[in-house]
């Protein structure tokens, strides 16, 4: 992207910087959660069938389609002094705190033997809060990605501080999670792996909450909004009527399916090569190159749109998916083949991963501009609780999913132990697949809506220009209303 001659920097360095700390902080948590350690620890630790943990994650799932724009309506209803989006920022980080803490205490406040019933309405009822409050916490964060400027070059700066400090200290949760499993394992330290999990959480809750909440206290909504109120229902109808959005929706909802391997990535780790820490030794090469990545953003993208960027990415996805499912599928349990050929898939896929996580965000601020520009209303709510209900709904789909068919590729645990049971000789040939192969192939599917979607080029840039000349005017106008009350 490159800056127009006469656009204007809103946001400094230390504003966009604490923006990225406090996503790391909300990071920090969500890491575990969303990831397939949660099932791991429903199903291993807690002692709950995998059938039951992917059913509870898909009702869930299917909830938020609801429920996620209903909470984005009620943020755009939100008039106060503070903006409409940083109040929910100020108060939001505790009680999520708390029901990170909650969601992995089960195994400590019930006990070993307690009856599967009360661990099941135990896990239904924590999960649904933390859905509940990170949905209240994530929506008006990503919105402050749109509101914090009307420049299009300070909202790719935001968006991509918010996303590299989160993978530099965000990701730094999984990695310590991955170690004191390991050790809690070997007997290292004198923790079960229940109290692994929940030292893991009260870290999150506390600590990370804390950096979470500086995206309230020390930022800005600085894009005017319209003086109107919008009613629940006209925030479905724009949601509906915004095609370049509806577009990325049905992409990321296809997406989902393909991040099934996501969730057999830990069972591979854990019950395959029985070494949770080795992913740290594969993820680190393609971690500093994720780093240095976001500095090449700018440069990529006045060569490629957003557009071409995710159909580079599926198709570079599929040939070494392939290939490396194809290299390992006789010698996936030696390390000395693995472990290299799974650091060059992960070198080549952070790359992606790593733009991947920026271009998302901004395309669907760019969908609020359009909408602005369309019908005069901006749905910055509605917009970005499309991104955490899909971001949600990924993790649900692709955990049950998974959850569902753990016992079909022969893999149980004892309730009472967590003992891994192996009903046939090729579980671990199946799981490896579901790891590589699975996602490679079914990674083609999200690109079919983006066949459509056309919100590039010059459209993009004259709705952007239009836009700037609105915004000037109704700010001269909301100024000039103030002084004349």
């Amino acid at each position: 992207m490159t800056e127009n001659k006469g656009d204007i920097r809103y946001v400094g360095v230390k504003e966009t910087f604490i923006y990225g700390i406090a996503n790391a902080g909300q990071c920090f948590g969500y890491n575990i959660i969303a990831g397939s350690y949660l099932s791991l620890f429903f199903v291993k630790v807690f002692g709950i069938p995998s059938e039951i943990v992917g059913t509870m994650m898909l009702i869930l799932g299917l909830w938020d389609t609801i429920n996620d724009p209903l909470m984005g309506s009620i943020i755009d209803r939100t008039r106060t002094r503070y903006g409409k989006l940083r109040p929910y920022l100020f108060i939001v980080p505790i009680p999520l705190g708390i029901a990170t803490i909650m969601l992995f205490a089960g195994p400590e406040i019930l006990g070993d033997k307690a009856e599967l019933t009360a661990k099941v309405i135990y896990m239904f009822m924590t999960y649904f809060l933390w859905e509940l409050f990170y949905t209240l916490g994530d929506v008006p964060f990503w919105g402050m990605s749109a509101a914090i400027s009307p420049s299009p070059c300070d909202r790719t700066r935001v968006v991509s501080s918010a996303r590299f400090v989160s993978g530099l200290v965000g990701g730094i949760s999984t990695t310590i999670l991955t170690v004191l499993m390991d050790l809690s394992n070997n007997g290292t330290i004198p923790l079960s792996l229940s109290q692994v999990f929940l030292l893991m959480a009260v870290i999150s809750g506390t600590f990370g909450m804390a950096l979470f909440s500086l995206a309230g206290f020390c930022t800005k909504e600085r894009v005017v909004q319209t003086i109107k109120e919008p009613s629940i229902l006209d925030g479905f109808k724009a949601l509906v009527k915004n095609k370049p959005l509806l577009l990325i929706v049905i992409g990321n909802v296809l997406a989902a399916i393909s991040g099934i391997g996501g969730f057999f990535q830990a069972y591979y780790y854990s019950e395959v090569v029985q070494m949770n820490s080795l992913t740290i030794v594969i993820s680190l090469p393609g971690t500093i190159l994720g780093f240095v990545t976001y500095l090449l953003i700018p440069k990529i993208k006045k060569r490629f749109d957003n557009r071409q960027i995710i159909f580079l990415n599926g198709f570079v996805r599929l040939v070494m998916g392939t290939l490396v499912f194809l290299v390992g599928m006789k010698c996936f349990t030696n390390l000395w083949v693995v472990v290299p050929l799974l650091m060059v898939q992960n070198l080549l896929f952070s790359f992606f991963n790593t733009i991947n996580m920026v271009i998302p965000t901004e395309m669907i601020g760019d969908t609020i501009d359009y909408m602005e520009w369309k019908t005069g209303e901006r749905n910055e709510g509605v917009s970005f609780s499309v991104l955490t209900f899909v971001g949600k709904l990924t993790g649900s789909i692709s955990g049950a999913l998974g959850g569902w068919l753990l016992p079909i590729i022969g893999l149980t645990f004892a309730q009472d132990t967590g003992v891994a049971i192996k009903a046939y000789e090729q579980t671990d040939f199946y799981i490896w697949a579901m790891f590589t192969l699975a996602p490679a192939v079914l990674g083609l599917l999200p690109l079919i809506p983006y066949i459509w979607y056309d919100l590039t080029g010059e459209k993009l840039k004259m709705v952007r220009e239009e836009m700037t000349e609105r915004r000037a005017k109704l700010s001269a106008e909301v100024s000039g209303g103030a002084e004349n009350e």
